[in-house]
């Protein structure tokens, strides 16, 4: 896990080619709370309707969410759904030239009826699929090749999502993993759940799911499927199809990876609530994609994907999981985040979910040295500044520094442990510099509070804040109660009295 996180630190955003089944989702959502009178189905009192990119579209939006360029080629119909396929995925910045209208068949849709009983939890009730499984013809077929080739040259990995809607024929598939071998770029496939996978041969990777795998290979589920059993299936998968890599996805027990001349690992995932499966396997090649763009192993690309799906079964619906997301989730099961105190590249993960969030950062910093009720009103009134409050805490050794000896009272640990039952606070960190520069070059707040009786143009920092445009608020001193004044109260009450 050490390494993974080490490699996503030097995570770059990379170019994928999207090929597939593409969808459209439509739900409608309402109310199911009584029953038809004139048959025993219930009634879904429709309120909203939705629209959103799905199947191969959603592994695109996954990507887009793990910071790709993604370019889509695929087959739409001359209708309405297409148009607004077409109209959504621009908006989330997808190249669609190669997204082709079929005069012969209608785009892929998948309505969904969502039902909401007694204000509890959204519940799919039903689905209607239009669609058309007929394969696209050749004159599309060689249409889809000649502008993948077009493009092939600027993008780092290729992903092949396939629902088995017609698009990804036996003639297309080979001559995109062709392509791709002469310029050694990966194919990753998400294999449709069909008893040939030929059309997959020499693809760098596949994906199926366990009952996909056995479906494909012809060997059926024991009563207990073990690993000897799914280490069987890939081997199988691995050797017919001369592949790089198998992944069969597990659900709760992670994934077991079957890599050429390796032994199978099981690489197990954090056990989940599971509000909705819809879209992992997407979440999962779009994820493991990624990581192989970025030359993660094949042991380290699968966990990472691991994480990515198990945060998506989380959600209801299709939601593409950010980066700053699944790094955080990574980084929690390496260190099982506890308390409020980070190291900064702890901080800077953390802090990239929030801002994923929308949430405004708030950042102060000092010594908290002899912590009083002084410092109790400030931290509370910077809090109220925005949605995350981070605390800078100066090190024992820059305290002795600038306040001379003696100093600190209270040692590092200690101040930190006092300091992390403040509810206003977030986040706690520990910066050994004489001034809070670098402290801002690397959080990068919204707002920087500073408490004080001067102007914010007096602050050291000011030049820096104003160049960076971070908002600068100044709280009001409140004489008295600084941790100067409170030591020199202590050490008067202990002097002994005049006689």
């Amino acid at each position: 896990m050490s390494s993974l996180l080490s490699n996503l630190a030097s995570y770059k955003p990379f170019t994928a080619i999207v090929v597939g089944d593409f969808m459209l989702d439509q739900n409608i959502y309402g109310a199911a709370e009584r029953l038809s009178p004139d048959a025993p189905v219930p009634i879904l009192h429709a309120s909203r309707f939705e629209d959103r990119p799905g199947g191969a579209a959603n592994v695109a939006l996954c990507l887009i969410a793990l910071k790709a360029n993604v370019k889509c080629f695929g087959v739409v119909g001359d209708d309405r759904e297409g148009q607004i396929l077409k109209e959504q995925l621009t908006s989330e910045k997808c190249d669609i030239k190669g997204l082709l209208e079929d005069t012969s068949r209608p785009t892929t849709v998948k309505r969904n009826m969502i039902g909401l009983a007694q204000h509890r939890h959204p519940q799919k009730m039903f689905r209607l699929d239009m669609e058309s499984t007929e394969p696209i013809s050749d004159e599309l077929t060689k249409e889809l090749l000649a502008r993948i080739e077009t493009q092939i040259d600027s993008v780092d990995v290729v992903c092949l999502e396939d629902y088995d809607k017609g698009v990804c024929t036996e003639s297309l598939c080979q001559g995109i993993i062709k392509l791709c071998r002469a310029k050694n770029i990966p194919v990753l496939v998400d294999p449709a759940s069909i008893v040939d996978y030929t059309k997959y041969h020499n693809a760098t990777a596949i994906t199926p799911n366990r009952s996909e795998a056995e479906k494909a290979t012809g060997v059926g589920t024991p009563l207990e499927a073990s690993k000897i059993h799914n280490a069987g299936l890939a081997k199988k998968l691995i050797n017919d199809l001369d592949l790089d890599a198998v992944v069969v996805t597990l659900d709760k027990h992670g994934a077991l990876l079957e890599e050429r001349g390796q032994e199978p690992i099981l690489v197990p995932t954090t056990e989940r609530s599971v509000y909705d499966v819809t879209g992992a396997g997407d979440m999962v090649l779009a994820s493991l994609a990624a990581a192989i763009a970025n030359n993660l192993t094949w042991f380290d690309a699968v966990t990472f994907a691991n994480a990515a799906a198990g945060l998506a079964v989380e959600v209801f619906g299709v939601q593409p999981i950010p980066f700053a997301q699944v790094q955080r989730e990574i980084l929690n099961q390496s260190k099982k985040l506890i308390g409020k105190v980070r190291s900064m590249d702890e901080l800077l993960i953390e802090l990239a979910v929030h801002r994923q969030a929308g949430h405004k950062i708030v950042l102060t910093n000092g010594c908290f040295d002899v912590i009083h009720i002084g410092h109790l009103q400030y931290l509370k009134e910077a809090g109220q500044c925005g949605d995350v409050l981070v605390v800078g805490v100066n090190s024992d050794q820059q305290i002795s520094k600038l306040k001379g000896e003696g100093r600190p009272v209270f040692t590092e640990p200690e101040r930190l442990e006092i300091l992390s039952e403040f509810e206003s606070i977030d986040y706690l960190t520990v910066f050994d510099e004489p001034t809070a520069h670098d402290l801002i070059r690397q959080i990068k707040p919204d707002i920087y509070v500073k408490g004080g009786d001067y102007k914010p143009q007096e602050i050291v920092e000011f030049e820096l804040l104003e160049k960076q445009k971070i908002t600068v608020r100044v709280l009001a001193h409140r004489p008295g109660m600084g941790s100067t004044e409170v030591i020199e109260r202590f050490v008067s009450a202990a002097r002994p009295a005049e006689s």
